[in-house]
C-alpha cells in the first residue's frame, strides 16, 4: 500500500488555536494563520524541553503534597495536623470507605500516573521510538481526558474538611501540600498541553519519505 500524503510532507501547518491548515510559505520566516493571526508552527516549539521541564517541577512538588500538612484543624481543646494519606485514613477507619477510594486516587494515585505516562510518552517521541504507536497516541489522548478533571483533585481535598465531625468551636486551616498539590495540579495539566503528540508519528513518516 501506497504510503499517505501527510499534512507536513504537504507543507501545510495546522493553527494550534483554530484548527485552521495554511500553507507553509517558500521563504523562512514567521507565519500567522489567516483566520486568527495566531502564530503557527510546524510543531510546537520546544515541546519536548518544555514538557520535561514542567514534569520535573511536578515530580519535586508530588512528595512535600503528599508528605506536608494539608488541612489544620484547631479546636479548644485540641490541635490536629492532617495529610493527604492521615485523612484517608480517617475516612476509612470512620466507615466512609467509598469516599476514602476516591481521595486515595484522584489525590495520590492518578497525579502520579499522570507524571509517569507523560513521562514516557515525552522519552519516547525523544528517542524516535516507532514502537506500539497507536497505544502511545491513545495513551496521549487519556492524559489529556483526565487532564480536563485534573481541579477535582482539589475539590475532593475540601471534602475532608467538610466531614470531619467537631465537637465545639474549631477552625480549619490550609497547611503548606495545600500550595504544593494544586501546583502538581496545574503543571501536569500544562505539560500535558506543551507535548506536541504529532511527534509520536513522525519517525514512521520520517521513515516512509527515507525509503520514497
Amino acid at each position: 500500500m501506497k504510503p499517505r500524503l501527510t499534512a507536513r510532507q504537504a507543507g501545510l501547518l495546522s493553527c494550534h488555536v483554530c484548527g485552521q491548515l495554511a500553507q507553509a510559505p517558500e521563504a523562512a520566516g514567521p507565519l500567522r494563520c489567516p483566520r486568527c493571526a495566531a502564530p503557527l508552527h510546524l510543531r510546537k516549539p520546544a515541546s519536548i524541553s518544555t514538557t520535561w521541564a514542567l514534569l520535573a517541577a511536578a515530580a519535586l512538588l508530588y512528595l512535600p503534597a503528599n508528605l506536608m500538612p494539608i488541612m489544620i484543624t484547631t479546636s479548644l481543646v485540641s490541635h490536629q495536623v492532617d495529610t493527604i494519606m492521615s485523612g484517608v485514613i480517617f475516612l476509612w477507619v470512620d466507615g466512609q470507605w467509598p469516599l476514602a477510594v476516591v481521595v486515595f486516587f484522584a489525590s495520590v494515585v492518578v497525579p502520579l500516573l499522570k507524571i509517569l505516562a507523560l513521562a514516557y510518552l515525552t522519552a519516547s517521541v525523544q528517542l524516535r521510538s516507532r514502537h506500539r504507536v497507536m497505544q502511545r497516541a491513545r495513551l496521549y489522548r487519556l492524559v489529556e481526558f483526565v487532564g480536563r478533571w485534573s481541579m477535582l483533585d482539589i475539590y475532593v481535598i475540601t471534602l475532608l474538611v467538610a466531614l470531619v465531625q467537631f465537637r465545639g468551636f474549631a477552625t480549619v486551616d490550609t497547611g503548606p501540600a495545600a500550595l504544593a498539590f494544586g501546583a502538581v495540579v496545574v503543571l501536569t495539566m500544562f505539560a500535558a498541553l506543551t507535548f506536541d503528540p504529532r511527534l509520536i508519528w513522525d519517525p514512521l513518516t520520517d521513515s516512509e519519505t527515507a525509503d520514497d
